[in-house]
């Protein structure tokens, strides 16, 4: 893919809601492969497509990406020969025994994806709702789709019942109702009639948003939306594992993913940043193990 493919590429797994990471070449230092605008796309399982300098910088910025994709920060990666990091700077250093010996500056961005919110109902809280829910660049669905996020009904009992149930036999992690604490209960009551379990119930948030008392339509969007977005801020704090492991021949700190070359040596999986660390790996295993 050339640099404008990736941005297109970028733009349809925005459209779907995956997350990745644009990694962009902005400075480079000869001698050196890549050159400034330079592009690719890492996505969560570690797969690169694009380029960004090969085998001397593709390690580094997998590496770099999926901690990206951990805490949500951009960072600026600097990959560059031993002994040539310049400090006080708020760079990422990344040295490479590469035998360029050039030096490769990187932009990795993070692309969390918006939470995909299905409200259902034709209630003037449900407009609203989708209204604000699209206003903060989220994904709004006036109906249950495959992966929705959060399901709110506002059907005002239409249907409350069966749009209930069909919620919860969703993944969606959050699922709010619309509706009176007497109203709620008893739609609660029905669902335990046909065989609902308790544990599936209590996934309910009802009356769905902020308790800010009785307000009108509009505003229960408002309070909806709120309680929302705290959601959604509390589901992020739970930061991904992480899996890392250090290259035995030269050092430099790996992700492991299924792109990363490996080898065994009496039954431990080794990891390398490339080909030609493994191969030199594989000639005399105990040498390298001995250093490290």
């Amino acid at each position: 893919m050339n640099p404008s493919d990736i941005l297109i590429e970028a733009g349809r797994l925005s459209e779907a809601g995956e997350q990745y990471v644009l990694a962009t070449v902005v400075a480079v230092r000869r001698p050196a492969s890549a050159k400034r605008g330079d592009r690719a796309l890492i996505r969560s399982d570690g797969k690169l497509v694009g380029w960004v300098g090969g085998a001397c910088s593709e390690p580094a910025v997998i590496r770099e990406a999926l901690r990206a994709l951990a805490d949500g920060e951009t960072r600026l990666l600097r990959i560059c020969p031993p002994g040539a990091a310049h400090g006080g700077e708020d760079i990422v250093i990344a040295e490479s025994s590469c035998a360029s010996e050039g030096t490769v500056e990187v932009l990795i961005e993070p692309q969390l994806p918006v939470p995909l919110v299905a409200v259902i109902g034709d209630s003037p809280a449900a407009a609203a709702l989708r209204n604000l829910v699209t206003g903060i660049r989220w994904r709004a669905t006036s109906e249950l789709e495959d992966g929705a996020d959060a399901v709110v009904l506002a059907t005002m009992g239409r249907g409350d019942e069966d749009g209930l149930e069909a919620a919860l036999a969703s993944s969606a992690g959050y699922i709010g109702l619309v509706a009176s604490a007497r109203r709620a209960s008893v739609v609660l009551e029905r669902l335990r009639e046909r065989g609902v379990d308790e544990e599936a119930l209590a996934r309910v948030r009802s009356p769905a948003g902020l308790d800010l008392g009785p307000l009108p339509q509009p505003e229960i969007a408002v309070a909806v939306l709120a309680e929302l977005v705290a959601w959604r801020h509390a589901r992020e704090r739970s930061p991904a594992e992480l899996l890392e492991a250090v290259d035995p021949v030269c050092g430099m700190t790996v992700a492991v993913g299924p792109d990363m070359p490996t080898a065994e040596h009496e039954g431990t999986t080794y990891w390398f940043c490339c080909p030609g660390c493994r191969s030199r790996f594989a000639k005399d295993p105990a040498a390298f193990l001995a250093s490290a």
